[in-house]
């Protein structure tokens, strides 16, 4: 039995950085304050993340010495070292060779392009081939410094200050590239489930999937579409399920959905359409799904791995700590044009933020974000013009594009029509907004 008088303790998610701390127990998990970590059952799960209780390790408060950064120029701070803070080292440093940057992962900080794990199981590129280049070399190209496997704790936007896993550090300027995280249907346990939005993930499913299985693919917009073909042509089987009717329904009507599903249906695919995944056990091989359909029928799959692609949120504790104006959904509010937030001297890019109430999801802007804050950060002249970028599915059974701002449920006119293609237009207010081609 624990000692009464022991000190308590924290713990440490390895994963997403968050802590335990037994004085604050975590009430939301019916673990009350001073519940120590090693009463703790084992299938407990971390509250960002999901990942369970041995995934955590104990963290010191008073290890976190402050770092050898917030004793010179403060310069400026990136926290999130995917394509988007990356882009924003690359911008700076066109600019201003000397400024003080420092760039902040939680992970190694490796370069790579994140589109390309949807479409790279079937080339076997492994998780080293998708390195572009290591954190560390980049870091030293580019004169910067880089906090890596390091977590932010929190933001104090008056001081100026961030609290992380590595201690204090002092900024004039923080930019935000944070990225989105996977969304879990509420139905699907984390730890029973794949995703393949970063590096890592993509690297440890790659190795699950060294021989033949069967792959369930919960969410059938872009990355589950392109995922499950990949997965086919890599040789596994594959069932594709969404609650919608047709694949991409977010982005396109029934007749282009149609089309689409054909194709990868063609390929080999097993659709699960109209469908909800209620619940998932674990078995001695693998899992078993329940699913119900729109007819209110359940079903039961028994799959080797399941993979979830049904969308992505920000992370809400570190941005309401900060006062940062955002939505889950959406993610945090910036002018369109300074991609400044509500907080002086914060800039975010990316994946994280919406403009106009859209969430900015796609790679392309990155770049023209990430100049456009250079030239704040620099105080130069030059804004960011945001145009909504070419969406491309990645599928080679069926060549997908759309411009503008395609919506499912919008007024679409079919302009052309036949066998090997499709053309189609979005009209709002009487005008073209969005257009989209379709060929086979």
């Amino acid at each position: 039995m624990t000692n009464t008088l022991t000190p308590f303790q924290k713990f440490i998610c390895r994963a997403c950085g968050h802590v335990y701390d037994e004085t604050l127990g975590d009430p939301d998990g019916n673990l009350p304050a001073g519940t120590r970590f090693e009463h703790i059952s084992p299938d407990w799960q971390c509250p960002l993340c999901g990942v369970k209780k041995s995934d955590f390790e104990p963290y010191d408060d008073a290890q976190a010495a402050p770092t050898a950064v917030s004793e010179r120029e403060h310069g400026v701070v990136i926290i999130g070292a995917g394509l988007a803070g990356w882009a924003v080292v690359d911008a700076l440093r066109a600019l201003d060779k000397q400024i003080p940057i420092t760039l902040i992962t939680a992970d190694t900080g490796d370069r790579y392009h994140k589109p390309m794990l949807s479409v790279a199981m079937s080339q076997n590129k492994t998780r080293k081939d998708l390195v572009r280049a290591t954190g560390e070399q980049s870091a030293s190209d580019n004169a910067i410094t880089l906090l890596a496997h390091t977590h932010v704790r929190s933001i104090d936007p008056n001081a100026k200050v961030l609290l992380t896993t590595c201690g204090q550090l002092s900024y004039d300027k923080l930019v935000l590239a944070i990225g989105a995280n996977p969304i879990y249907p509420p139905s699907i346990p984390k730890e029973m489930a794949w995703h393949v939005n970063h590096l890592d993930k993509f690297g440890d499913l790659q190795h699950r999937l060294a021989t033949p299985k069967h792959v369930a693919i919960v969410g059938a917009g872009m990355v589950g579409v392109e995922l499950a073909e990949d997965l086919i042509n890599a040789g596994h089987t594959v069932s594709l399920i969404d609650m919608n009717p047709y694949p991409l329904s977010a982005l396109l009507p029934l007749v282009a959905g149609e089309r689409i599903l054909s194709a990868i249906k063609d390929k080999g695919v097993n659709w699960l359409g109209h469908c909800i995944v209620k619940s998932v056990s674990k078995t001695d091989i693998g899992y078993q799904m329940t699913v119900l359909d729109q007819k209110n029928t359940m079903t039961t799959h028994d799959v080797d791995e399941i993979v979830v692609a049904t969308g992505l949120s920000v992370d809400e504790q570190l941005l309401t700590q900060a006062g940062l104006v955002f939505h889950k959904n959406t993610g945090i509010v910036v002018d369109e044009k300074t991609l400044q937030t509500n907080v002086p001297d914060i800039h975010a890019l990316g994946d994280c933020i919406s403009i106009d109430g859209m969430p900015c999801r796609y790679v392309a802007p990155h770049r023209p974000q990430a100049t456009a804050i250079a030239h704040q950060i620099l105080g130069l002249d030059g804004v960011y013009t945001h145009k909504p970028p070419m969406i491309r599915l990645k599928n080679k059974c069926i060549n997908v594009t759309a411009n503008g701002s395609p919506v499912g449920v919008g007024e679409w006119r079919v302009i052309k029509d036949d066998d090997g293609e499709m053309s189609l237009e979005m009209l709002k207010g009487g005008e073209v907004v969005a257009k989209a081609l379709i060929k086979r």
